[in-house]
C-alpha cells in the first residue's frame, strides 16, 4: 500500500497519483506545464495572491519522476534551471571607487525590481559577474532590490526567496514541528545573495542595507504576493566571512548546517558548514508560526 508522501510541502497519497496517471494517459500530447497548472486548479494549490503555485507543482512532478512513480512528457524546451550559468550578456555599469563615511551616501535607494524591470538584466549580471555563487534563477516567491547611494550610484543587490525547508537550527530556535513547519513555512524567506559591489568601500554600509530591507521586507513580500513575512534567514560560508554585518543588524545566530545537501545518500560532508543567521520581522512571530 502507496504511503502518503510529503513534497513540496503538500501531502500526496496514492489518489492524487492515481489522478497525474490518468491526466498522463489521457493527455498523451500534452506538456509538463500545462500539467503543473492543471493540477494547481484541481487542488485549489495556489498562494495568498491567488496564483497558481505553478512552479512548486513542476518541481512537485519532477521528484515524483525521479522516485520512479510517474514518467512525464520530455521536455518541449531548455529547463530554466539549466540556464543558470550561462554567460549573460555584459551589461554596462559604473566601477568609480565610491568610499567615505556612510552619512555622505544616506539616505539610500532601496529598489525591488519586478520581472518586467528594466534594471533585472543588470542585476543579474552583476551578481554572475561579482558574487561568488554566481546567479541563479528565482524559483517560487521571490524579491529582487538594488542599492543606491543618494546620487543614484550603484551599491549593492539582495535577493530573497524560497526558505530551506527542513533546517535543524532554526527549526529548533523557532520551536515548530513538523506540522507547524509544513503550514507556514511561506512566511520565511532565504536571504540568498547580499553583494556589496567591490568598488564600493564604506563602513557599516552592509548592516545599514540590511536594517533598511528588513524593515520593508514584509510590505514588499505582502505586495507581490498577498502575504507577509515574519521571519528571515541566510547562510553564511564561514570559511569566507565573519558575518559582522548580519550580527551589527541584529540578527541572531542560531547554529550551522551540517555540511550535508539535502539529496546526498550518505551521511557525509559534502558541502562548506554554513552558519545560520535568523532575523524576526514581528514581535510575537514564535506565536504566528506555530499556530
Amino acid at each position: 500500500m502507496q504511503q502518503i508522501q510529503l513534497i513540496q510541502g503538500r501531502l500526496i497519497g496514492p489518489a492524487d497519483l492515481a489522478l497525474i496517471r490518468a491526466w498522463l494517459t489521457a493527455h498523451p500530447s500534452g506538456n509538463r506545464t500545462r500539467l503543473s497548472r492543471e493540477l494547481c486548479s484541481i487542488w485549489g494549490w495556489r498562494n495568498q495572491a491567488g496564483r497558481l503555485k505553478d512552479m512548486a507543482a513542476r518541481s512537485l512532478l519532477l521528484q515524483l519522476e525521479a522516485r520512479g512513480q510517474i514518467s512525464l512528457p520530455p521536455r518541449r524546451t531548455a529547463s530554466v534551471n539549466s540556464a543558470r550559468n550561462r554567460t549573460l550578456a555584459s551589461v554596462p555599469h559604473d566601477q568609480s571607487l565610491i568610499h567615505g563615511e556612510l552619512a555622505a551616501l544616506r539616505p539610500l535607494q532601496l529598489q525591488p525590481l519586478s520581472d518586467q524591470s528594466a534594471d533585472l538584466a543588470l542585476l543579474k549580471f552583476l551578481l554572475q559577474r561579482y558574487h561568488y555563487l554566481g546567479h541563479r534563477n528565482g524559483v517560487g516567491e521571490n524579491l529582487k532590490y538594488l542599492a543606491r547611494d543618494r546620487s543614484g550610484h550603484l551599491l549593492a543587490c539582495l535577493l530573497f526567496g524560497s526558505a530551506a525547508w527542513h533546517l535543524r537550527p532554526r527549526d529548533a530556535w523557532i520551536g515548530w514541528n513538523q506540522e507547524q513547519r509544513r503550514r507556514h513555512l511561506f512566511l520565511l524567506t532565504n536571504n540568498t545573495r547580499f553583494l556589496i559591489l567591490p568598488w564600493v568601500k564604506v563602513p557599516h554600509l552592509a548592516s545599514h542595507l540590511l536594517s533598511l530591507v528588513t524593515a520593508r521586507l514584509s510590505h514588499d513580500w505582502q505586495q507581490k504576493y498577498g502575504h507577509p513575512i515574519h521571519l528571515v534567514e541566510t547562510f553564511v560560508e564561514r570559511e569566507r566571512f565573519a558575518a559582522t554585518c548580519y550580527g551589527a543588524a541584529g540578527w541572531f545566530h542560531a547554529g550551522a548546517t551540517t555540511g550535508r545537501t539535502r539529496n546526498h545518500p550518505q551521511h557525509t560532508a559534502t558541502a562548506p558548514v554554513k552558519e545560520v543567521y535568523l532575523k524576526p520581522l514581528v514581535a510575537d512571530f514564535r506565536r504566528r508560526l506555530a499556530s
